[in-house]
């Protein structure tokens, strides 16, 4: 088992409840956390999962239109994720840094692990990346 992760991944995305987020695009932070198989060999990117699937999948998730929720978003990555080949682990966060103004951000996080597979493995692989 290996890890892999996208960190900071700032987007801008129609999200929110409120009027001003209904107005306007915002920044939106993405983190994922990814556990694989370790079943790569050599130094060649097709024995790989490719990552930058995660930037253009989240950006095209996330352009689709307008999402209230950041659960949405969250569940969304989350399940762009599990549906690679390969994944038995992920664990996605988003965040709105400018939501207010006394806060460096408001998020969500959600976490996933295929059947059968081993929790402390994965927490040792997913670290804290």
């Amino acid at each position: 088992m290996y890890g892999l992760f996208l960190k900071g991944f700032e987007i801008s995305a129609n999200l929110g409840i409120h009027d001003f987020e209904q107005r306007a695009p915002q920044r939106v932070i993405v983190n994922v956390a990814l556990a694989l198989e370790a079943a790569h060999a050599g130094d060649d990117i097709a024995t790989v999962l490719d990552y930058d699937f995660l930037r253009e999948e989240i950006a095209g998730f996330a352009a689709r239109g307008h999402i209230f929720l950041q659960e949405t978003l969250c569940a969304g990555v989350l399940e762009l994720c599990k549906a690679k080949p390969g994944v038995l682990a992920a664990r996605v966060s988003t965040e709105k840094p400018d939501v207010y103004s006394d806060t460096a951000g408001v998020g969500c996080r959600m976490a996933w692990t295929a059947e059968g597979v081993d929790r402390l493995a994965v927490l040792l692989t997913l670290g804290e990346g």
